[in-house]
């Protein structure tokens, strides 16, 4: 569970942006274009080759970001998946990860109006894109939710959380124009984040993923009495 959670978030990451790509292959910008502006505006212009910056910056967030975001993702995932599936989990494991990302995503909804992740001049605004952010939070509630219950532990659920943010932005190096942020190339846009969708769909649909084992209960059951 450890190792699922400290690489796979970054994997279906750069999945979904290279399905992205696939796509709507005439917002990807081979050329670097936008990083090389930034290099020349810090005076970096042909010292740096733009390759060694993306894959450095992949390479740290695939290994380092789940050690150096487990702090400041450890408080939104105690409140997540430390608190809140463990007083559904009664439910059954399904509905309990269901309902948390369902109310995940509803409390991203202000920022969301306020134009966070998606802006606001994308297709359907303001409306669709606060239902795209419930539909990212889903899936990654089930991905959590079932790393939590298989580890007995809230910690996995931190690191994948961890991975997840250093990683969201590394498909904006590649894309030049304006690509509709409903869609992507970030995890958040639907196409950004169709491996993550898939995961939480193959983890839903899987009979005993999400069924929490006796260890589990007696944990939910203590957290449940001092609640």
């Amino acid at each position: 569970c450890y190792l699922a959670a400290w690489f796979l978030p970054g994997l279906l990451t750069i999945l979904g942006a290279i399905l992205f790509f696939v796509q709507f292959p005439n917002y990807f910008d081979k050329s670097f274009s936008a990083l090389k502006d930034l290099l020349a505006a810090s005076g970096q212009t042909g010292k740096i080759n733009p390759w060694i910056i993306v894959v450095t910056q992949a390479l740290q967030a695939l290994i380092i970001s789940p050690i150096l975001n487990a702090i400041p993702t450890f408080g939104e995932e105690f409140g997540w998946r430390g608190y809140l599936q463990p007083k559904l989990m009664p439910l059954g494991g399904r509905k309990a990860v269901i309902l948390t990302g369902l109310i995940w995503g509803v409390w991203h909804w202000p920022v969301i109006f306020m134009g966070y992740n998606y802006g606001k001049d994308y297709f359907g605004a303001p409306f669709l894109g606060p239902l795209v952010m419930v539909w990212f939070t889903l899936a990654l509630s089930v991905i959590f939710g079932w790393l939590s219950i298989k580890a007995h532990s809230l910690w996995p659920a931190v690191i994948a959380h961890g991975a997840l943010n250093g990683i969201a932005s590394l498909g904006l190096f590649f894309v030049k124009g304006s690509p509709d942020s409903l869609l992507g190339p970030a995890p958040v846009g639907i196409v950004g984040g169709i491996g993550l969708t898939i995961t939480a769909a193959l983890i839903l649909l899987h009979p005993t993923a999400l069924k929490p084992s006796s260890q589990s209960k007696k944990t939910i059951i203590r957290t449940l009495d001092q609640g």
